[in-house]
């Protein structure tokens, strides 16, 4: 019988993963982490067990985090990133050559420890950069004590539960609005919104008051079971989310960044979602 990792997201559905080799296991100041190698998906991670992130797969999800806001909006300089202990968020930022300085908050040192040496991929050398700044500190704590203004905000949280808890409240939401420069955007990772549809309701509830244009946009990553993956997009400037594939590509192409995944068209496509959610979303 071969050895085997189940995932604990839902009580009763979940998927399993064949563990050819466990390369880390351990209890943290903050969560239990495992990373194990499979010969589908290449190196994977969980934390509580629930998988986070895996090498085959990662580029789409961090890709989309981050350069859909970044294209979107005319002229980052600033960005902040709560959470994304992995690396994959900051690389993809780091790409950005009009990138000044990136903020990371995140809660756990051992997961940016471990990951820079079992998953080295996932940031290719991005803390080294010396454009990133790394605070290990609880994102809502952060936010809330935060004097400083971004101009992209980024949540790469863990599921609402355990640490990640924090990260989908009224209250965070609304000291993260504080650290926002005029213009600026945020989104969040929001869950699966087939198995996770109230996670994405409740997240427009909560910003909805805060902002002038609340939406979400998605993308299928195959690690994140049960179809597609929502992120939460909000902001005061409602034509940052009105780019036409056209003027995107041009910011595209002028960047120089290489993706796997996103591209103008992706991006514009992102925000078409599904009836159900929409329909779930009109409640609101």
């Amino acid at each position: 019988m071969a050895d085997l990792f189940q995932e604990n997201l839902y009580s009763d559905y979940s998927q399993c993963f064949k563990k050819d080799e466990v390369l880390f296991q351990s209890e943290t100041e903050h969560q239990e982490l495992i990373i194990f190698r499979n010969d589908s998906f290449g190196r994977v991670m969980a934390l509580d067990g629930v998988i986070q992130t895996t090498e085959r797969d990662e580029f789409i999800y961090h890709e989309m985090m981050v350069h859909v806001p970044l294209f979107a909006h005319p002229a980052p300089r600033k960005v902040l990133i709560i959470g994304g202990g992995d690396g994959g968020i900051l690389r993809e930022v780091l790409k950005h050559p009009n990138i000044e300085s990136v903020t990371q908050a995140e809660i756990d040192q051992a997961v940016i420890d471990l990951c820079t040496r079992f998953l080295p991929r996932h940031s290719d050398g991005a803390y080294q950069d010396p454009r990133a700044h790394i605070v290990i500190d609880d994102g809502a704590e952060f936010v809330r004590n935060c004097q400083d203004k971004f101009d992209v905000i980024i949540s790469d949280s863990t599921d609402p539960f355990g640490p990640g808890e924090a990260l989908f409240t009224k209250d965070f939401y609304a000291a993260e609005k504080t650290c926002l420069n005029e213009g600026g955007i945020m989104v969040a990772q929001n869950g699966v919104a087939f198995m996770q549809l109230s996670e994405v309701v409740t997240s427009k509830k909560r910003l909805k008051p805060l902002y002038q244009d609340v939406h979400f946009y998605s993308a299928s990553v195959p690690t994140y079971i049960g179809g597609i993956m929502c992120f939460a997009w909000a902001t005061d400037d409602e034509i940052l989310r009105q780019n036409t594939a056209a003027s995107l590509r041009q910011r595209f192409e002028a960047s120089g960044v290489k993706t796997r995944y996103y591209n103008p068209e992706i991006h514009v496509a992102s925000f078409a979602l599904p009836q159900y959610v929409m329909e779930a979303l009109a409640t609101v």
